[in-house]
């Protein structure tokens, strides 16, 4: 049987399949610490879940509009008006399965065969495959330690032509956890008017911010970047969601109708008492939020100091809950770490390269796991490194 040339351009997800490991081994009795998902390790807060219950006790149960209940579009506004100075009404809003279903809306509605997405590197491995399923051209830029692996200007001048559609920013980033500043912005910003390009801007780790650094929305920058950009976000990473399914996207008017076309065929609504816990969330989640930071900037803590004890450089992150040590030291590729270390001390981690070809000679860590497994990770990572020596 022939399938589709697009389908078999695909890049199976890495990610996924290390998490599908994890849980295999685990499921068969082997003690794996993973380091795979990015995927919050704590519950979701019962007030949320009651949230649910509640709707589903009231017979809240049926289809609702395509684009979310009015409810959830609105709170999702207020949400945006006071947490990142953006203005936008509820049909500017579409509540979807997701911020993966929101940037494949996204790309389809505004890619045409040929045209080309700045992406950066390192990047979370769903861009390039989804730019590809939408017929687009991913065209990366390498970001650089010294930068914290930011865009430059400089990168950015070098890969943009006629053929450039749009530009992501994904901040706090996955896999470094770097976080962009309201200067940097403004010169991604200029530099998207300049070239009339679309700014696709993934904020679903918003939240998970530490060391006093600030979330700043790129679309808060200006009326010219709010008018050319798509504000992606969720409540899988902030509110513990992601078994949940609900993401959402909000942008200019004329962008937002196009995505619209596109969603309603991509499917029906998305989970109704799902949507009812979000609005629990936005009311009433900001103290289980901070908990939640506050863990992880602890973890965080730990992990940093352990990998450079263990002679492993490792840029500092300072959002998200990602960690990229560099294992250039060990003389291991990146794919020949991972793998050795799951069958020689059973922990589970992502291959750098996973992540684009600058990840070479780095892994992908989480601390989305609890301060138990993180220090019995670290200890393994130890007796793995000495065995490596002899």
């Amino acid at each position: 049987m022939n399938y589709s040339k697009k389908a078999m351009n695909i890049t199976p997800s890495i990610t996924l399949a290390i998490t599908a490991k994890a849980k295999e081994l685990k499921g068969a009795g082997v003690d794996v610490v993973s380091f795979g998902a990015g995927e919050p390790d704590f519950n979701t807060p019962k007030n949320i879940m009651d949230a649910a219950i509640k709707s589903m006790e009231e017979g809240k149960t049926k289809y609702t509009p395509t684009s979310g209940i009015i409810e959830l579009r609105e709170a999702i506004c207020k949400k945006l008006k006071e947490d990142n100075n953006l203005s936008y009404n509820s049909n500017q809003i579409i509540v979807s399965t997701g911020a993966k279903q929101c940037l494949a809306d996204a790309f389809m509605a505004i890619l045409n065969p040929g045209d080309e997405v700045i992406v950066p590197i390192p990047y979370w491995v769903s861009y390039p495959e989804l730019i590809k399923l939408a017929d687009g051209v991913p065209v990366f830029v390498e970001g650089k330690e010294e930068n914290d692996y930011k865009y430059t200007l400089e990168s950015l001048n070098k890969v943009v032509n006629d053929n450039t559609k749009a530009i992501i920013i994904n901040s706090p980033n996955n896999p470094t956890g770097t976080v962009y500043s309201i200067d940097e912005l403004k010169e991604i910003a200029e530099f998207a008017q300049k070239h009339d390009l679309i700014i696709i801007s993934d904020e679903i780790y918003e939240k998970l911010i530490y060391d006093g650094k600030k979330h700043v929305s790129v679309a808060s920058l200006s009326e010219d970047a709010y008018n050319r950009t798509i504000v992606i976000n969720g409540f899988s990473k902030s509110y513990a969601m992601t078994g949940w399914r609900l993401g959402y996207v909000c942008g200019h008017p004329i962008l937002i109708d196009a995505m619209k076309k596109i969603h309603q065929y991509a499917l029906m609504c998305s989970p109704t008492t799902a949507q009812y816990a979000a609005i629990e969330a936005l009311k009433n989640g900001d103290e289980s939020e901070g908990k939640m930071v506050r863990e992880y900037n602890r973890r965080r803590r730990v992990l940093l100091d352990g990998f450079r004890k263990l002679g492993l450089e490792c840029f500092e992150p300072h959002g998200a809950f990602y960690m990229f040590p560099c294992i250039k030291s060990t003389g291991m590729t990146s794919d020949e770490f991972c793998e050795k270390l799951l069958m020689s001390e059973k922990v589970l981690a992502v291959p750098g390269n996973a992540f684009g070809d600058c990840g070479e000679g780095f892994i992908r860590t989480c601390y989305a796991s609890s301060m138990d497994n993180i220090i019995e990770a670290l200890k393994r990572i130890e007796r793995f490194l000495e065995k490596q020596k002899k």
